[in-house]
């Protein structure tokens, strides 16, 4: 009998998590569900075909509620974990001089640590399914060039980029693919979300007022497939974020000017 292949996501209560838990399900992969928002992973679970989803709640933050749910994912797959996508993030925009500790905090923490915290709770289960086993990592293009008025974002996406650069090396003698994506920004409701506390007024708004397009999720989806299957270290989406790239590499005085003089931090 053929054992079906097994992915965990977390932040799969919505967006990214599932537009991708609908596309590897889709492709005949198991998924595991991970979310602070049960209602969330519920509704992910409808759209996906009976049988194909286990849910389980968790805070990334937690570093013992990770071996948790990894072990009792692992155990509905049938023993085995193939991909661990760590995928939670939340946004925070503004002045850095105007964001609130707490909120500077939250941030670190779900987006930084808890992709470190779910990487050292993969690790067991990705060697054990090696070689082709996978750590993919969300990172974004804000890990390209730092966006301002969201430095603390922006140092949040920095680090998930050299996390995965980092684990490249420390796992491939373990057989261990590791790999990001570095979407732009993504049609999800994060896109919704207002930048920080002080704010009122919705992403979106700044991204459309910037004339910057809005990636269809779809696109997230079909580069995580190619960046599990394939053999790219940082998979990027969307227009944005091949044009920072491109910017950054060969153009760096002129992406330097440009943030400096067009920048209005989110929130603003």
């Amino acid at each position: 009998m053929t054992v079906r292949k097994a992915i965990f996501i977390t932040g799969g209560g919505s967006g990214i998590g599932r537009a991708v838990a609908q596309k590897f399900a889709a492709n005949g992969w198991f998924v595991g569900l991970a979310d602070i928002s049960e209602s969330g992973m519920k509704d992910t679970a409808a759209l996906l075909p009976a049988g194909s989803s286990f849910q389980h709640k968790l805070d990334v933050r937690d570093r013992a509620g990770w071996d948790a749910a990894l072990e009792a994912f692992a155990k509905a797959a049938g023993g085995k974990i193939d991909v661990v996508f760590n995928n939670a993030g939340i946004p925070l925009g503004g002045a850095l001089i105007e964001n609130k500790p707490e909120e500077i905090e939250r941030c670190l923490d779900i987006n930084l640590k808890g992709v470190l915290f779910g990487a050292q709770a993969a690790y067991p289960w990705l060697k054990a399914s090696a070689p082709g086993s996978c750590l993919l990592n969300t990172a974004s293009a804000a890990g390209i060039y730092g966006t301002p008025g969201a430095s603390v974002y922006s140092a949040t996406k920095f680090g998930v980029r050299a996390i995965t650069e980092s684990l490249d090396g420390e796992w491939a003698e373990d057989g261990i693919k590791v790999a990001s994506l570095m979407p732009g920004f993504i049609d999800t409701p994060l896109i919704d979300m207002t930048s920080n506390q002080g704010s009122n007024e919705a992403i979106r708004e700044r991204v459309v007022e910037a004339g910057l397009e809005i990636t269809p999720v779809s696109e997230v989806a079909e580069t995580a497939w190619a960046a599990v299957h394939g053999d790219q270290l940082h998979n990027r989406v969307g227009k944005t974020a091949h044009r920072i790239a491109f910017a950054a590499r060969w153009l760096p005085g002129r992406v330097r000017k440009q943030m400096r003089s067009s920048a209005r931090p989110l929130g603003k």
